[in-house]
Parts: structure tokens; sequence; C-alpha cells
């Protein structure tokens, strides 16, 4: 097939997937188009770059960056914030109850004032609050289930397929060379990494859809947008296969069999199970560090025992901390002016022009924002897995999805910058977080939830979280 047909066959394909998933029944808010225009736009090459804009050049282009992408995001933060302001009721009791991110991003800011370019981490920040207010915007929708479903979908319908093409016919856009010569598939993305973790935020989600909708007999127009997600979840399973990430596979797994085994009566109609079920997990996890497994289990998933030489950038960027208590400032460890020697110094597959994080979400965060900074992250984590089993307590549908985007960000984070803005797994555990919260303060409508006895009952979720007897 020559590569214009194939552009050919995959537009129409993409405007078949759109039509197939059409659902007239419910409305969401135009302004849902924001996120999804920030989400392609973050996990996808610059605006810049497609327009064939020339770069900054000088000394400190790297710093700086484009100003055109620069502008570009701050209209689509400005125009969330306007939506937000006018949704101010819903966007009020979200930020009040998810103080932990608010502390987290307060202290980020704080953090500005002793970085090595202020200026730069600044930029930063503004650009990272974007993560947190596209989240917003999904979760104050008048339909929240929708517009979560919707995003996803129309993210997954623009990127996934697009990114097939650029593999199979546009080699230079879809594909790239390690510093080692080993050819990586890349898609739409500039990193095999990036496609991977793209990939498995989109496919779970998807895969929650999927098993949604099988469960869901009579709802109109069902095998026609049932037809839609499992085309979507096919081109996720082969761009997981094509992007040879790893951690991204992994974690699939573990999220995908996590929303399965919750969606079993004998875990729902016993939510406190879940508990149980998240303690195993950990357990066999310290099992197999603790008698000498991980290596069997690395080398079962094709990874060296250093972890591809993650555990040697460990070993020298720790003791590199100007401050262990509050790091070196936000997003401002990897543009410091020490940083070259640790760079040059990393042989084998990290080179200077590719080695730009510790691949530790955890040991990233203490290098930009020290102890503190490890603390409030580990805050965040605690109170997302509460609140989201709280969603599931009430919601046992879109609270399995919540609780697995936030047990595997924390899986994800152990050899990849998982907390890093625009990472898809830190916007994804944001919007799960504030989504879990949603559910209980009863922006997600009522719900089935059961009592001690185990008697279906039905209240408003509203009044259970005013009352206190959730989350």
């Amino acid at each position: 097939m020559s590569t214009l047909l194939a552009t050919f066959v995959c537009a129409c394909g993409i405007a078949g997937l759109f039509y197939l998933d059409r659902d007239k029944t419910y409305r969401t808010s135009k302004a849902l188009w924001l996120p999804v225009v920030y989400l392609c736009l973050s996990w996808s090459r610059p605006v810049s770059f497609w327009l064939n804009i020339t770069p900054p050049s000088g000394a400190n282009a790297q710093l700086e960056g484009s100003p055109f992408d620069t502008a570009i995001f701050l209209v689509l933060l400005t125009a969330a914030v306007g939506v937000l302001i006018h949704r101010k009721s819903k966007t009020g009791t979200l930020l009040a109850a998810n103080w932990p991110i608010l502390l987290y991003f307060l202290f980020c800011l704080i953090s500005v004032a002793w970085s090595y370019h202020p200026s730069v981490s600044f930029k930063h920040w503004i650009r990272a609050t974007s993560d947190l207010t596209m989240g917003l915007i999904v979760v104050t929708d008048a339909r929240p289930v929708v517009a979560l479903k919707r995003l996803i979908s129309r993210v997954g319908f623009l990127l996934l397929p697009t990114s097939v093409l650029f593999i199979k016919y546009y080699g230079v856009l879809g594909r790239g060379y390690s510093p080692d010569g080993r050819q990586m598939n890349t898609g739409v993305t500039t990193d095999k990494n990036l496609l991977g973790v793209m990939v498995l935020v989109l496919s779970l989600c998807t895969l929650w859809q999927v098993i949604t909708l099988l469960r869901s007999q009579g709802q109109p127009d069902r095998r026609r947008r049932l037809s839609a997600q499992i085309i979507l979840l096919v081109f996720g399973v082969v761009l997981l296969d094509m992007a040879n990430s790893v951690t991204s596979i992994a974690c699939f797994i573990l999220g995908g069999g996590l929303i399965l085994i919750m969606g079993l009566h004998v875990i729902k109609r016993r939510p406190t199970r879940v508990h149980a079920l998240c303690l195993v997990i950990v357990l066999l996890a310290a099992f197999a560090q603790l008698l000498g497994g991980q290596d069997a289990i690395l080398h079962a998933l094709g990874r060296a025992p250093n972890l591809t030489g993650r555990t040697d950038i460990w070993a020298a960027v720790i003791p590199a901390v100007p401050n262990s208590v509050i790091g070196a400032g936000f997003e401002s460890f990897w543009i410091g002016p020490d940083v070259v020697k640790f760079q040059r110094a990393m042989v084998g597959w990290w080179h200077p022009e590719n080695l730009n994080e510790a691949h530790n979400g955890y040991i990233e965060v203490y290098l930009n924002l020290g102890w503190v900074g490890v603390v409030l992250i580990s805050l965040i984590l605690i109170s997302g897995y509460r609140r989201a089993v709280a969603a599931f307590r009430l919601n046992p549908s879109v609270g399995s999805l919540m609780l697995a985007y936030v047990i595997v960000s924390a899986v994800y984070s152990i050899t990849e910058a998982g907390f890093r803005s625009p990472n898809p797994m830190w916007i994804f555990m944001l919007l799960a977080i504030v989504s879990s919260t949603g559910v209980t303060a009863g922006f997600f409508g009522e719900r089935v939830t059961r009592d001690r006895a185990g008697s279906r009952s039905s209240f408003p979720m509203a009044s259970a979280y005013r009352s206190g007897s959730v989350g």
C-alpha cells in the first residue's frame, strides 16, 4: 500500500471510529475539547514542529523552549481557567478536598525561589498546573463519566491509529534510533517510553469501557459503540508490543487485572476486600525482592538486573542533590551547572543527549524537591488510594478504574519519572484522584451501594460526603 493510500485509509478509519462511538443520549460541554487538544499536543510533537517553525537558537534555546508552543499552551490554560471559574462551586469543592495536591503544587511554586533558573522553573510550574486544570474540566462536567469516556475515546481515536500509520509508513516520524543504534518505534511521540505510557493510560480506560459495555445490556447503540472500543483496544495492544516498553506492558497487565478482579461480585459485595487485594500485590513484590526473585522476573520481562542502566543513574545522581531536604528547585536539577558531568559519566545506553531524568519518579522528585517533595508525593498517593477506595464503595465501576490508575502510577514510577509533567501517568493519576473525590461528593449522581448486611440501598453521595460517612 502506498503512503498516500495508507494515509487516506487511516483518516477514513478515524472518522469511522468517531461515527461508531457517537452517542446522542448524553451531551457534554464543548469545553471538553480543551483537555482533548491539550493531551494530543502534550503527548505528540510540538505545534511548531508540525508547522515547520524554526526553533529558537543560542545557548539558552534548551532552557527557553519555543515561544510559539508556549503561547499555544497559555491560550489553552487561560480558556480552561475561565471554564472552571464559571463552574466555581464544583471547582472549589474539589480543590478544597484535594488539599494534598494543592500543597504539593504550592511547594513546587515556592521551590522556584532556589532553583538554578527561576524564570524557567516558573514557566514549567505554570505548564504543570495545566495537568490539574484539564482534569478538573472533566470532573466538573455535568456528565463526568460520559466526559471521561469521550476524552479517552477522542484522544485515542486521534493518536493511536496515527501512531501505527507513522510507524508503518512514515519512518522519519514514527521511528527512531537509540544511541547504540537500535531501532525504536515512537509513533506520534518522541520516545518509545512515552509512546508506551501514552498507550498504557488510554488502553486501561478503553478496557474498562469494553467491560462496562459488555455488562450493560439494553443500552442504545451498544453494539456499535462496543465495536469502536474493541477496535481501539486492539490498536492499544498492538502499539504496546510495538513500543516494547516493558514497564508499560507490565503496568497494563497489572491495571487490567485489577479492573477485572474488582469487577467480581465477591469484591463488590465486600469492598473492604480491596485492601486485601492491594496488600497481596505489595507482599508479592516484597517477597520477590527479599528472596532474590527480582532477577528472574526482570529476565522474563527482558530487563537486565541493573534495569537497563537505571540503577547506575540512581547511584550517580542521589548524592549529587544540592540539598537533601528541599532539592534543587522545581524541574531544576537537570538544567543545573553540574549535570553535564553525570551525563558524560553514563556510558552505553545513556548518552548526554538523552539523559535528562532519573527514570524513577520518587528519585526525580527527591532531586528537584528533596525529602519534602517525597513526603508530599507519598501523601498524595495515600490520600488518592483512600479516596479511590471510598469511590469504589459507592460506585464500583468508576472506583475500580480510579484505583487502578492510582496503583499503577505508584508502580510505574519505580522505573520511570511518572510524577513529572506532562507524563501521561501523572496527568491521569491526578485525574483519578480528583474523580474519586467527585464520586464521594455526589458529582457522579446517585449510585447503588450496600449496607453491612449486604442488602442493596441507594442514597445521594453528596449527603453521605457531608455527613462524613465516606472517605
